[in-house]
């Protein structure tokens, strides 16, 4: 507990000095140059440049979440393919059986075997005999049952394998088009970001950090973890301990370690080391992991950003989350309340 209050007290800190080292508080080290007459203020730059980024994050999940389907997809045809040869396997043994059958007939002179009994002049052989005949019809009649059914089977699989690869087929579509929009909205971002000088891109940072600040601030203010008190469980420990040793490596779209994540990597790896398999996607994470409220929150608990549910952090405690923010940045601490939550999910419910 102190050290996750050590860590909230730093990141207080953090995100003070960033508000005091902004223009006319401590000189001009970081002032941006007067824009020219009609260009961009670099705070307009830097809403555009995260407007590209928040669309890049949307375009993300949607990749994200075809890889997991194209995954899931792929698993279902295999076993599909599986099936089919096990059951053409069972029909070549099934037909086989039959024509033994139709060879000991043929053996016999042709006569079916009712015809054979009727002309038996034993008695006991003729009783005996009766009843190899029921348990032989019964035989034969499962023998052709079975292979009708095992046919039968074959066919919906092959049904079901051709219904797997047509969506195997449109989830490749959909991750090609969020790949080609996540890439363009990515160079686009970069593009403005390389405009920059270098004093106008550690002024870009010194914005971003205010603007961080003073969300969750206003935040905070609203009285927001007046009733936060939640403990972690053991494998919520666990689950921060992993994420919380990421910070410092880059965000990378679609990556899920061990060099570099996403957000919704970040998180769904940080529970797998904790023992807990969740949901790949932040929209996923939404959808099936059990919401909490705000006021029961606890350490390892994920919360989901923005209303398209495009981003992701975990909660540490003392009102701070680490997440992986973007291209350009690296896996940090930041306040839980910097960006709008959406909801509060759980995955050791």
């Amino acid at each position: 507990m102190n050290r996750r209050r050590r860590g909230g007290i730093a990141l207080t800190l953090l995100c003070a000095m960033a508000i005091l080292s902004g223009p006319g508080l401590t000189g001009t080290s970081f002032a941006a140059p007067l824009p020219e007459p009609g260009a961009k203020s670099l705070e307009q730059v830097r809403k555009e440049i995260e407007g590209l980024y928040r669309q890049a994050g949307t375009a993300t999940d949607a990749y994200n979440q075809a890889e997991t389907e194209t995954k899931r997809q792929s698993d279902q045809i295999v076993s599909l393919a599986k099936q089919i040869a096990a059951g053409q396997e069972r029909i070549t043994v099934l037909k086989n059986r039959a024509g033994a059958a139709a060879r000991a007939q043929y053996r016999s002179g042709g006569l079916p075997p009712g015809a054979q009994l009727a002309m038996s002049n034993d008695p006991g052989q003729f009783l005996d005999g009766a009843d190899r005949l029921r348990q032989g019809e019964k035989a034969t009649a499962g023998v052709l049952s079975e292979l009708n059914r095992t046919q039968s089977d074959l066919q919906q699989y092959a049904k079901d394998a051709t219904a797997h690869w047509q969506t195997l087929e449109a989830n490749r579509v959909k991750q090609e088009a969020a790949k080609k929009q996540i890439e363009a909205k990515i160079k686009a971002a970069e593009e403005l970001e390389s405009k920059l000088e270098a004093e106008e891109k550690a002024r870009l940072l010194q914005l971003e950090q205010e603007a961080q600040y003073q969300a969750q601030k206003a935040w905070l203010n609203t009285g927001a973890l007046k009733d936060v008190k939640g403990a972690a469980t053991n494998a919520g420990k666990q689950a921060v301990r992993f994420a919380s040793a990421q910070i410092g490596k880059p965000y990378v779209w679609g990556a899920e370690g061990p060099d570099s994540f996403d957000c919704s990597g970040l998180t769904s790896k940080a529970w797998l080391a904790a023992g807990k398999n969740i949901p790949r996607t932040s929209q996923e994470q939404l959808r099936l992991l059990p919401k909490v409220a705000l006021k029961d929150m606890r350490p390892g608990d994920l919360i989901i950003y923005f209303d398209d549910a495009s981003h992701v952090g975990m909660y540490v405690g003392d009102g701070a989350m680490v997440h992986a923010p973007r291209p350009g940045r690296n896996v940090t601490m930041a306040g839980a309340g910097s960006m709008p939550i959406k909801a509060v999910v759980r995955p050791d419910a």
